[in-house]
Formats: C-alpha cells, sequence, structure tokens
C-alpha cells in the first residue's frame, strides 16, 4: 500500500528565519497580505516582528485578529469577510496553531466558497482547490500547524471541536524562528511542548504508522525530551530544540493521524476551554497505560528516546512502565497538573466520551475502543 506524505514546498529554521518572508512574498509574486494574528501577540508586539519586515520592503497588509484561543465558526466566518475585503493575496498567520488553524479555515473557504458555513469541512472534505497561499510564522512551539494539514475549528452551538484534514490547507512557506517563540511565558511553553511531545508518541503508535514517519517521530522525541526542561526556562537552546522538535513531530502525525489522547482532549477544549496542551500532557500517561499491549515493542523505543538507559536488557513490562514513567516525570518537572479533578465535572462524563469517541482522531488509536472504555478513562483521571 502506498503513503502518501505531504510537507511544505519550504521552510525556514533557525534564528532569524522570518527575516526571509519578504523575499518570498517578493518571489512569488505577493502583493497584499491579510495577517492572521490573536490579539494578545498584537498586543504583546510580537506580530510587529513580522509586520515590520513587511513594511520595511513597502509591502502592504491589512491585520485580522478576531481569534479565540479554541477558534469558532464565526471567527471563521468574520475573517472570510475580511479577507474579501482586504485586497489581499496571500495570507500570513502569524501565532500558535488558533492563528494558523483560523488562516487555514479562511483560505480554504476563499478557494472553495461551497463550504462557507464552515461546518462542512470537518473530517476530510471533498475540497477541490489549494487555498489562498498561507506564510506561516508558528510563535508556539507545539501544533506544527505550519507544517500540517490538519485544524481544528469549535462549533460553539454543539460545544465541540470539529478536526478537518485536508491536502489543500498546507502552507506553501514555514518560518520556524525560535526567537518569534522566545515572549512565550513558561506555563504556555510547557503545554505546547507536551501537545508536540503527544504528537510524536501518538504518531509513532498509531495504526497509521509508517517507516518514515516513525524516523521523524523517534526523532522528535527524542529532541523534545532534551528540550523542553530548557525551553520552559527561556533557554536558548532548549527554544531551538523545541521549534525543531515539533515540527518533526508535525512532518510525523500530519500523514498518518493520532489516537484517543487528542480525542478526548478536544471536547475538554471546547467544553471548558482547557488549553489543548494541558489536556494532552493529563491524558498522555493513563492511555499510554491503556494503550500498552497493543504497541509490540515500541515503548521500549519510546522509552530509550526519551533518555532512559538499560532498556535494551529490559522485560516488556520494565521498559513499558518506564515509557511511562518519562513521561510522567517531564510533565511534572514542567509543571503540567497530574489529574483532571479540577476541570472535568462529573455530570459532563458521558457527554466528553462520545464526543471524543466520535472524534476524528480515535480510529487512529492502536487499541480498539468503546465509549465505555474512554468513559472509564476520564474517570480514572477525577
Amino acid at each position: 500500500m502506498a503513503q502518501r506524505i505531504v510537507l511544505n514546498g519550504t521552510s525556514y529554521h533557525g534564528a532569524g528565519a522570518i527575516l526571509e518572508i519578504s523575499n518570498e512574498m517578493k518571489a512569488r509574486g505577493f502583493k497584499k497580505a491579510f495577517v492572521c494574528s490573536d490579539p494578545d501577540l498584537i498586543k504583546f508586539g510580537v506580530t510587529a516582528k513580522v509586520t515590520d519586515l513587511l513594511s520595511k520592503e513597502n509591502i502592504p497588509y491589512e491585520i485580522f485578529s478576531e481569534i479565540k484561543v479554541n477558534p469558532s465558526v464565526k471567527n471563521v466566518q468574520d475573517g472570510v469577510e475580511a479577507f474579501k475585503a482586504s485586497g489581499a493575496d496571500c495570507i500570513v498567520a502569524v501565532g500558535g496553531g488558533s492563528s494558523i488553524d483560523t488562516a487555514k479555515a479562511i483560505g480554504i473557504i476563499i478557494t472553495n466558497p461551497e463550504f462557507a458555513d464552515v461546518k462542512s469541512l470537518e473530517g476530510v472534505a471533498p475540497t477541490k482547490n489549494p487555498c489562498v497561499p498561507i506564510l506561516a510564522v508558528p510563535t508556539t512551539a507545539g501544533t506544527a500547524a505550519e507544517v500540517t494539514i490538519n485544524y481544528v475549528i469549535t462549533d460553539e452551538e454543539k460545544d465541540r471541536k470539529m478536526v478537518c484534514v485536508d491536502v489543500h490547507d498546507i502552507p506553501v512557506v514555514a518560518f520556524v524562528d525560535p526567537d518569534m517563540m522566545s515572549t512565550m511565558p513558561k506555563g504556555l511553553t510547557a503545554a505546547t511542548g507536551m501537545d508536540a511531545l503527544t504528537h510524536a508518541i501518538e504518531g509513532y503508535i498509531t495504526k497509521g504508522a509508517c517507516e518514515m514517519t516513525d524516523m521523524f517521530h523517534l526523532k522528535a522525541i527524542e529532541i523534545i525530551a532534551a528540550s523542553l526542561r530548557g525551553a520552559c526556562e527561556n533557554d536558548p537552546k532548549g527554544r531551538e530544540g523545541m521549534a525543531l522538535g515539533q515540527y518533526i513531530a508535525g512532518m510525523g502525525f500530519s500523514n498518518v493521524g493520532l489516537g484517543i489522547v487528542h480525542s478526548m482532549a478536544h471536547p475538554l477544549g471546547a467544553l471548558y476551554d482547557t488549553p489543548h496542551g494541558v489536556a494532552n500532557a493529563i491524558i498522555l500517561p493513563t492511555v499510554m497505560e491503556y494503550n500498552a499491549e497493543a504497541t509490540g515493542e515500541k515503548y521500549r523505543d519510546i522509552a530509550k528516546a526519551m533518555g532512559v538507559s538499560g532498556t535494551e536488557t529490559m522485560s516488556q513490562e520494565e521498559y513499558r512502565k518506564a515509557a511511562i514513567d518519562a513521561v510522567k516525570k517531564l510533565s511534572s518537572d514542567v509543571g503540567i497538573p497530574a489529574d483532571l479533578k479540577d476541570i472535568v465535572k462529573e455530570e459532563d462524563i458521558a457527554f466528553l466520551s462520545q464526543s471524543a469517541f466520535d472524534d476524528a482522531c480515535r480510529p487512529g488509536n492502536p487499541k480498539d475502543t468503546s465509549v465505555a472504555d474512554i468513559e472509564k478513562l476520564y474517570r480514572s483521571l477525577i
């Protein structure tokens, strides 16, 4: 069976990567940028690091900032109207998953207007045309939205997140610059970093995993495990490592899928506005325990990539426990809560469990599951 791999046509990595943005715009003949960025990034001058470069080269732009942490259908529809009025011919997305996901949905609808309701984009939508060209500048080291074919939009009417998968939405250029991530506070650095680790681990054990993506995911786990603690202390080497590690994880999972860690985390974001990375980090070790029997020897590789020594001589039970313990230790070291007691309400568990089961990430889980199984997992964390 052939394995499809979809990646950016061009990407820049390392400190100063954003300095190439004007050159790329000019080389591609773009005349005006529609800049998608969230209000906080604008307030604290992060977006200006990009728009100042555009101004310096006399490239006009218009800013759209009506973006929530968990972007909604209305955010997207407002963005579509703003893009139409702007006269722009490309989108520059500056931010984390929220900004880049919003940009993807806007760009897809502009070129595929039959999906203007946004909700019809859920799952694998049959769009025909590539979206408006997106130049993506991530400011968090976690979602890897700049290299994935996925985006997530919240349906606020139904309190659920819609996972959208579309090869037509991938940014044409990514500028992965650790300097753009240096203003992230420790809590956000930890949460987005654990999101990246979850991508790498779930991508490695998902049903769709293949040899090429296994290579990406193991390297991503190794880099993230070695870099996240330093990044949380704003160490430049840690920031640089996380910028690369999360991107490599995105190169993998975007092409093979995830599992029930993500399907369980999505409803928490939709219902409680729980930060996605925090939800993933809390759920990950518990789901790893649940999935262990369906993973062969892969936990040995995960444990080794996490920095555990002596994995070669460990029994299956030992290396599986070592992998899970290493994830728990990293999560604890960067300040992630150990459970969902302060998040999940008992009366919501049935709704959360059904939502998680219905989520687009669930079928990729290495172990077949049920609504009842997911309910037990939620209950074990409260």
